[in-house]
């Protein structure tokens, strides 16, 4: 159902305090500058204004914002995309630098009507961003390319950081949720990335509130952990417009933290629970320790280049 008859309002702890401080202008102004887009804005997130204006980090949405995907619970639009734009990685990469980030997030419309999804766009800009911040991490966060793993592959030859892909719900809800995506298919891209390179951490994330019970959340975190993921986010759905889905149930916080006490008991090396936490929340603390070397390696290069 996604009409008014299941609309609830909302509860207290949703509410969100908006700041709109000179580093949220700035940032806007900047991601309008150099025509970039971003998930923040495009799936009308609702930290946008903590991150932008107090973490001053960004997820940045590469490959235009035109998704071939009509997915039920997701406000980005649907249609027919435009041609690919080839200068966008080094856009990006020199917002990165101008905004001075130490991790970054990479994410991206589903482009089925591409024959690599992408992937290609998605290693230049990784090597882009390397180029001008080589301090910087960078997390990815692709659809499953229609599970072809040849594009995978050519993403990975990029070496991101942190490989993040959403199961977005539980196994019984996800055809209403998502479209064309498949919940095995899913898992199956997040095993692929391990075999590919171990050491990576892995990472999915999971809406609350369509109507799953509490078994099932435990299934798929049970799923998650047999195909070797690392890090879990769970989060409060909420309806983007009257046309996509309804919010079934508004999860205490206490639920959430709950969660969070299951997830990491069953294995997760590192979970975020809360209403409004999303697959990007607090990302910059996820890295592993493989990653911060290079980081600190590239920090240290830097001081003695400069003597």
């Amino acid at each position: 159902m996604s009409n008014n008859e299941g609309y609830q309002r909302k509860p207290e702890w949703l509410k969100i305090k908006l700041n709109t401080n000179k580093s949220y202008k700035s940032l806007k102004k900047m991601m309008r500058d150099n025509r970039l887009h971003t998930v923040c804005e495009e799936a009308k997130c609702p930290n946008i204004h903590e991150c932008w204006a107090s973490r001053k980090t960004a997820t940045f949405m590469i490959l235009g914002n035109i998704c071939t995907r009509g997915c039920r619970f997701c406000a980005v639009q649907t249609g027919r995309p435009t041609e690919l734009d080839l200068q966008e990685p080094e856009r990006v990469a020199a917002s990165v630098e101008t905004m001075g980030l130490r991790h970054v997030v990479v994410t991206a419309v589903a482009r089925d009507d591409l024959q690599d999804g992408g992937a290609g766009v998605f290693a230049e800009t990784i090597r882009a961003i390397r180029r001008r911040v080589p301090n910087c991490t960078v997390e990815v966060l692709p659809s499953d390319m229609k599970g072809d793993y040849e594009s995978l592959r050519t993403l990975m030859d990029a070496k991101p950081d942190i490989f993040n892909h959403n199961i977005e719900t539980v196994r019984r809800l996800t055809k209403r949720v998502r479209a064309r995506a498949t919940y095995d298919r899913s898992l199956e891209l997040l095993k692929r990335v391990k075999e590919i390179s171990p050491d990576l951490p892995t990472k999915s994330s999971m809406m609350l509130g369509l109507g799953e019970t509490k078994e099932e959340v435990l299934e798929a975190m049970d799923d998650l952990l047999a195909h070797n993921v690392d890090i879990l986010t769970l989060g409060q759905y909420l309806q983007p417009t009257k046309k996509h889905l309804n919010v079934e149930r508004y999860v205490h916080p206490d639920e959430f933290d709950e969660f969070k006490k299951i997830a990491l008991e069953k294995g997760f090396k590192h979970c975020e629970s809360g209403p409004l936490v999303r697959s990007s929340y607090h990302a910059d603390e996820q890295v592993n320790e493989t990653a911060r070397r290079r980081q600190l390696m590239q920090e240290w290069k830097k001081l003695e280049d400069a003597k």
